[in-house]
């Protein structure tokens, strides 16, 4: 069997970066796909230098047209894709009432139908091999709410759903479709935060430690594998104990 590729969005920073790196050191071809081209290819040339195989796509998860161009380049290039990470995501945060439509609207497009769209166009790939991994990146906040996160959280949770969704659709063509809600990661999100703001979120995680990027990369890198084989349709939570 020829080298398994796997599609990384959002690929160009923090989690991302990290999955993308984690599953080069795997033996995974890459193809990293984000709107940030310098950053791109920053990551791709750190995986070239480990000596894997890396191409960047230039996609906007939100548009239909650019992912299945940006899929069928993929195609193109190295053929096939085995393995999809959909992990890109922004927020908007804002309280509910004072929170605009466009903030609401953008996060949805992103992190949920972004979701959708990069799956659709890789799943006529992954049915033609009778083999695929989707692994969908969610958030502890999909399921435990948080005040200020509206839209965040409705598109986390909707992510769950359709992972649920995809699950039962794709099982019999030996696809399957899981979700990892991160806690509190330490990234460019949670850079922002004060340290007073980071000790208020240490509380609420009995491991009391933020996560690393790789925490979750290890994480992608099992539900990628085939020792993952009979898992479908979960949340893999990965969050030092703060929800159970």
């Amino acid at each position: 069997m020829s080298q398994r590729v796997a599609l990384v969005t959002g690929g160009s920073r923090g989690i991302g970066r990290a999955i993308a790196l984690t599953l080069c050191k795997a033996d995974y071809a890459i193809a990293i796909a984000s709107p940030e081209l310098e950053k791109n290819e920053e990551v791709a040339g750190e995986i070239r230098a480990l000596g894997g195989e890396c191409i960047t796509v230039d996609f906007n998860v939100a548009s239909q047209e650019s992912v299945k161009a940006g899929v069928d380049g993929i195609i193109k290039q190295l053929h096939r894709v085995d393995v999809l990470v959909n992990n890109a995501g922004i927020t908007r945060d804002a309280l509910s009432m004072r929170m605009k439509a466009d903030d609401w609207n953008k996060v949805i497009a992103v992190n949920l139908t972004g979701t959708f769209f990069t799956s659709q166009a890789v799943i006529p790939h992954m049915m033609k091999e009778r083999w695929g991994r989707i692994v969908n990146i969610a958030s502890v906040v999909g399921e435990a709410g948080n005040p200020g996160q509206a839209n965040y959280v409705a598109s986390k949770a909707g992510i769950i759903g359709l992972t649920k969704c995809l699950a039962q659709e794709l099982a019999s063509r030996n696809i399957t479709v899981n979700a990892i809600a991160p806690g509190f990661i330490d990234t460019d999100m949670t850079a922002v935060l004060t340290e007073e703001q980071k000790q208020k979120m240490m509380v609420k995680v009995p491991l009391n430690r933020l996560g690393l990027p790789q925490d979750i990369a290890n994480a992608v890198k099992f539900l990628a594998s085939d020792d993952a084989s009979y898992i479908t349709g979960q949340v893999l939570r990965v969050n030092g104990g703060m929800y159970m």
